[in-house]
């Protein structure tokens, strides 16, 4: 099971990225949610909409999900082996940067309605995350929005981070997203291979 930890500002697209990406992926292998919010089950309804299953996590005034929360949530769920858990973190840029919840990577959520600088206003979350996914480029036309200044300021801080463009939307770039996701996998078999070889000649 490989499990992602998606992070971003409140209104950023992760719930609709994530019920477009999840009605996907359901058809090839399992995938299941756990949802971070402050208040309400709202976000982990619209996932259960598309037969993939989830579990909501709130926080009060917490403003992050931790592993201990993560971990009672997760032996909810169904089995999961050889699929994937996504965490919906709750929406914020600052606290979850420290925490980790056991994931493979964290994928930072930025939509283009909240201007290029945000990498660097908020330089830990962007510095922690393995993928950038550069949300509502269909609407970076309408706002003015600069592509090339974000991801330059995104790699200030990280000189390391993938970057990909989608739409929840219209559904531009989940392709490239999925992708991105096989390749996370591919990784993850080859590590535990690699490892049992090892263990196999001590």
């Amino acid at each position: 099971m490989l499990a992602f930890n998606l992070v971003s500002s409140p209104g950023a697209g992760k719930t609709s990225l994530l019920v477009r990406a999840v009605a996907e992926l359901k058809q090839t292998r399992p995938v299941a949610v756990i949802e971070g919010d402050q208040q309400t089950s709202n976000d982990a309804e619209r996932i259960r909409a598309t037969g993939v299953p989830a579990i909501q996590v709130n926080t009060g005034k917490g403003c992050h999900l931790d592993a201990a929360m993560v971990d009672e949530a997760y032996r909810k769920l169904p089995s999961l082996r050889g699929g994937i858990l996504f965490i919906e973190n709750v929406g914020n840029l600052v606290c979850p940067a420290a925490f980790d919840l056991g994931e493979a990577c964290k994928i930072v959520v930025f939509s283009t309605t909240e201007g290029e600088d945000k990498p660097l206003k908020y330089p830990d979350m962007f510095a922690a995350s393995s993928l950038m996914l550069i949300n509502k480029i269909d609407l970076a036309p309408a706002v003015d929005f600069d592509l090339a200044q974000t991801i330059e300021y995104a790699r200030r801080v990280n000189p390391k981070i993938e970057v990909l463009t989608i739409s929840a939307r219209t559904g531009e770039g989940f392709a490239a997203f999925y992708a991105w996701i096989r390749k996370q996998s591919e990784k993850a078999r080859a590590s535990v291979t690699a490892q049992a070889l090892s263990a196999a000649t001590v």
